[in-house]
């Protein structure tokens, strides 16, 4: 405080080095995305202030604007007084639905553990569960001005929509070209990082969805950038390849509420069973694979490069590109991956896994856009990868929710952001070892139906590295549970 107090001194609210004005109440402002601490002749108490420097420019303390809590809470606690001008977000004596329902033990649970952490925290819950329905109990509960922040233009338009029907008011949106704002509001995580410096004090609360996204250091802007003191991160996976997860305690608050799959599989979610299947390649097919696959990795231990490295493929490209052993290596690389990929024995897996879900509404995951293609012109499907426009996404979810299409090829733009309650049956031809993936994947067949068992297929190619990532991916609880009825079989070609 020494340091900081023969700053201050210099500014022009202080004469000299001891004489100055008398104190006034602390002045708490925002200014593009940080809060400005104006002392007024008053001095912070030691160790209060790690949020907060020094800014010379306008004599007083800046910090980031999600400090906002934090320096009120503690001007409070030692009666400083103080005048806030920061927040310009509304308080609603009441937000009522129009439509009311009745949730489910878990979100009333949910919503009791978030109010208890203070309006702050992150609630995991699985894909199906009802996380938009504790959304909306929590802007009930707060009573402020609102923004959800999505990753996704087609989340935004579910939000939306969801909101007007609950509330009986349309909410704002930000994003896709639409910019309006409202007390209600709906922006994209790439609009919330560009317009945050300005709309940052006009939400009281701020619901991050999939906030798996948040500790990105891109999307993080989205959270520093606002004062909003009410936080609710929602996801059903929160675990990151990087470890990124840490920091959402920081940017919304500690887990307050978790929910497992298997908890509520049979009731809040359909039963479901997982089946892996394992084809065979063929001699040629084998021998090709273990031949590229030896190159491959014959230049990764040359070079210490680990592909399971959080930074592996990224050191693997460069090392690749500096060298004609390198090209060879990255072909070889891309060679052992194809070959399982393109096996007929898939292909005939998946004929006999289509007839025998005639009926059902299936969607076919893929890692690759060219196997989604491959697949798509074979059977005569539609495809959506991330090149499909928007409006023909749209017709093509809309016409797989009727049965008009009876199944949807995808490459991995569907493992998130869309609410499909018709799907029933999942079959993942290729995918890789991110656990979030593949739960994401089972949870876009788990909403619950009358009469719905939802079932989970993987098509792996037997002694390659696909076996490897399926045994990855599945280190979930909701692969561990019994009542998922988790099967191992032979393939049928």
């Amino acid at each position: 405080m020494r340091q900081l107090r023969l700053v201050r001194n210099r500014c022009p609210a202080y004469h000299g080095a001891v004489k100055r004005v008398a104190p006034g109440p602390v002045i708490v402002s925002f200014d593009m995305g940080t809060v400005v601490v104006e002392l007024n002749g008053n001095e912070l108490p030691e160790g209060e202030t790690p949020l907060l420097t020094w800014d010379h420019r306008v004599c007083a303390l800046r910090g980031e604007a999600m400090a906002y809590r934090t320096i009120l809470e503690m001007l409070v606690r030692h009666k400083i007084p103080f005048e806030d001008r920061a927040k310009a977000y509304e308080t609603f004596p009441e937000l009522a639905p129009v439509a009311p329902f009745t949730p489910y033990p878990h979100q009333q649970q949910a919503l009791e553990a978030w109010k208890k952490g203070g309006m702050r925290g992150v609630v995991v819950l699985p894909t199906g569960s009802g996380k938009t329905w504790l959304a909306h109990l929590a802007l009930q509960h707060c009573r402020r001005s609102a923004l959800v922040v999505v990753p996704t233009l087609d989340l935004v338009s579910q939000w939306a929509s969801g909101i007007e029907r609950v509330f009986g008011q349309a909410p704002g949106i930000i994003g896709g070209g639409d910019f309006e704002v409202r007390p209600l509001t709906v922006i994209t995580y790439d609009s919330a990082i560009r317009h945050m410096e300005t709309l940052g004090n006009r939400f009281g609360l701020i619901v991050f969805d999939e906030c798996h996204h948040l500790p990105s250091p891109n999307y993080a802007l989205a959270a520093r950038l606002t004062l909003s003191p009410f936080r609710l991160g929602l996801t059903a996976t929160p675990e990151r390849s990087d470890g990124g997860e840490a920091l959402l305690e920081e940017l919304v608050g500690p887990v307050v509420f978790s929910s497992r799959v298997s908890a509520l599989a049979g009731d809040v979610l359909a039963p479901y069973k997982t089946v892996r299947v394992l084809v065979d390649l063929t001699p040629e097919e084998v021998e090709a694979y273990q031949a590229a696959r030896s190159i491959y990795l014959d230049f990764c231990g040359s070079k210490g490069v680990r592909m399971s490295d959080p930074d592996g493929y990224r050191r693997f490209l460069q090392e690749t590109a500096r060298s004609h052993a390198g090209r060879a290596a990255f072909d070889a690389y891309l060679r052992q991956r194809n070959i399982p990929l393109q096996s007929e024995a898939k292909f005939a897996e998946l004929s006999s896994l289509l007839h025998r879900h005639k009926g059902d509404r299936i969607i076919l995951f893929t890692h690759v856009n060219e196997m989604a293609y491959r697949i798509a012109r074979r059977y005569l499907l539609p495809v959506i990868t991330h090149q499909t426009p928007p409006k023909e996404r749209a017709q093509i979810l809309s016409r797989f929710g009727t049965g008009a299409y009876p199944a949807v090829v995808t490459s991995r733009v569907l493992n998130e952001g869309v609410d499909v309650p018709e799907a029933n049956v999942g079959i993942v031809m290729s995918g890789t070892g991110s656990i979030r993936e593949h739960v994401q994947r089972l949870g876009r067949i788990l909403r619950r139906r009358e009469g719905k068992e939802a079932v989970l297929y993987e098509v792996v190619a037997r002694d390659t590295h696909e076996e490897g990532m399926s045994r990855r991916r599945t280190r979930h609880e909701a692969y561990r549970n019994p009542n998922a009825r988790k099967r191992y079989r032979p393939g049928t070609a």
